[in-house]
């Protein structure tokens, strides 16, 4: 399965490092909690140091469903992915990249607790291992993931947010732009994404070329 042009992570013993996660969400520091305000947002596919996977023509979206109260996650699901896994709460690290869950817990998926609850207004941010140094991790899957297929996101309220993919993007790691990357798509909107390493993976630096970037709405919420 090729991500976008790039070669998918296989998961066979390369192991992420530091470096990788802070290019990942380079200047994220600067923004802090005030993540959610940011201006503007990818409103579809861009170019240059962004390819998007795409939309296919054929997959009708559902319209948003109303903003929720906040409240934390505590489960992520990805049903066409076969992804069930536990959130926690992450910081920034000394470089201001989102502090992911330990290679230890690489099943887990790490939601950066300074910014947006997932399905308040605003953009949500989870992030997860594509591999650890010997086998697949959380996010293994996450570049097969297409616009129309659905996250479910169980929060300590009580409530399962459901959110409908609309964009799945590689974003390559040389001239990253985190503000459109990680900005509102549509403001007022409660969205999500879902972030991991993708492109290729380079030896020598023992970093990957890119990100997985998968971008999603509210569109439902159950008890």
């Amino acid at each position: 399965m090729s991500v976008s042009g790039g070669e998918r992570p296989s998961g066979s013993g390369r192991l992420l490092t530091g470096v990788a996660w802070a290019v990942l969400l380079v200047g994220l520091a600067l923004w802090g909690s005030g993540l959610t305000s940011l201006p503007g947002g990818l409103s579809g596919p861009a170019t240059g140091d962004v390819a998007a996977v795409g939309r296919p023509h054929a997959v009708e979206l559902p319209p948003a469903h109303q903003p929720l109260a906040p409240a934390r996650p505590a489960r992520v699901e990805v049903p066409s992915l076969k992804i069930g896994a536990p959130v926690t709460a992450r910081g920034l690290d000394a470089r201001g990249a989102i502090d992911p869950p330990p290679f230890a817990e690489a099943d887990a998926v790490g939601w950066y607790g300074g910014g947006t609850r997932p399905g308040a207004p605003g953009a949500a941010l989870f992030v997860g291992h594509v591999d650890t140094e010997t086998d697949p991790a959380v996010f293994y899957d996450l570049s097969a993931a297409r616009p129309g297929e659905k996250i479910d996101v169980t929060r300590d309220d009580g409530t399962v947010a459901q959110f409908t993919i609309d964009d799945v993007q590689v974003v390559t790691s040389d001239r990253f732009d985190a503000k459109k990357a990680y900005g509102p798509h549509e403001e007022g909107r409660a969205e999500l994404r879902l972030i991991t390493c993708g492109g290729t993976f380079d030896r020598a630096t023992r970093t990957y070329t890119a990100n997985v970037i998968v971008s999603a709405y509210l569109t439902g919420v159950r008890r």
